[in-house]
């Protein structure tokens, strides 16, 4: 199953991608929000329900009329997961990455947080702030935790794993060199583009050897497998659950190949104007325009008082 999000005039609805009998293409998207009043646009609860709710939801799509059924370039897509509880990710975690240092990859992986306003859709755009003047590029594949989960081996770790997407872990790496921690760096808002839907681990052969590929204006500047990473999807889910206690919806960018800008001899920064397209193989793309954001000051109106 491949779920995402999607705007609507009544605000966001859940779908899930099918195929045409006809075409074999992914051309079209039932919305399960409108089908069934049980689905919200939060997959979280739908995946993390297990088998019955796995199989409700394939019972909509299977018994869903034309009303409920929508073109896929019809719909404004939104990130699959809108807040999820906790946002990390790894670095130097794929052969080759660690070249323009020279050194040899980390003795003990090196995860780090990122916010969750980072986050935005597969076609949105990524601002970039005014204050780098260093933003980098970083195609990823996510991974989205489905139970809630403490001490998992890494042979049980696909048990906990509700889905993968593309990511990508825009990076402002003049913020992220001034600080011993990266956080800064990977959290301007609206930098941290997802989707374009949710694939289900059953749809995936093995998410360890998945092509990853990521171009700017239309150059490839990255060409990697995920059979290429030092410390596995599996091993990373277990050593965080080590740790503390997974959440349902918690993701985990699990690293990028070689080729981010800042390992070129004369690193080529990202700036507005420029288009980055992060594609996985079997999973989708994103497609995104950078766009210069601003620093205009304000505060929220306080909330309502019941």
């Amino acid at each position: 199953m491949r779920l995402l999000r999607f705007a609507t005039n009544d605000g966001p609805h859940l779908g899930a991608l099918c195929r045409s009998d006809q075409t074999g293409d992914d051309s079209f998207i039932v919305d399960l929000t409108a089908a069934d009043a049980r689905f919200s646009d939060d997959p979280t609860k739908l995946l993390g329900a297990g088998d019955s709710a796995a199989s409700a939801a394939q019972g909509v799509i299977d018994r869903a009329g034309k009303e409920h059924q929508l073109p896929l370039d019809g719909v404004q897509l939104l990130a699959p997961v809108s807040r999820p509880p906790r946002f990390m990710a790894i670095g130097f975690n794929y052969l080759g990455h660690n070249a323009d240092r020279g050194s040899k990859p980390p003795e003990f992986p090196l995860f780090f947080n990122k916010q969750n306003t980072a986050l935005i859709g597969p076609n949105d755009d990524i601002v970039s702030p005014p204050s780098t003047s260093m933003l980098d590029y970083e195609g990823e594949l996510v991974i989205m935790i489905g139970r809630r989960c403490r001490n998992v081996p890494p042979d049980a770790a696909h048990q906990v794993v509700a889905g993968v997407m593309v990511g990508n872990d825009v990076s402002a790496r003049d913020w992220q060199r001034r600080s011993p921690t990266v956080t800064l760096g990977k959290s301007f808002d609206n930098t941290a583009p997802i989707g374009p839907w949710i694939t289900t681990l059953d749809e995936v052969p093995d998410i360890h050897d998945l092509g990853i590929r990521t171009w700017v204006n239309g150059a490839l500047v990255q060409d990697g497998n995920t059979a290429d990473m030092i410390t596995n999807c599996w091993e990373q889910v277990a050593l965080l659950s080590s740790v503390f206690t997974l959440l349902p919806g918690d993701l985990i960018s699990t690293g990028t190949p070689p080729g981010a800008a800042q390992q070129q001899q004369e690193p080529r920064w990202l700036k507005p104007g420029d288009r980055v397209r992060v594609a996985i193989e079997g999973l989708g793309e994103l497609d995104n325009l950078v766009t210069l954001g601003n620093e205009d000051f304000f505060i929220d109106d306080p909330l309502e008082w019941p």
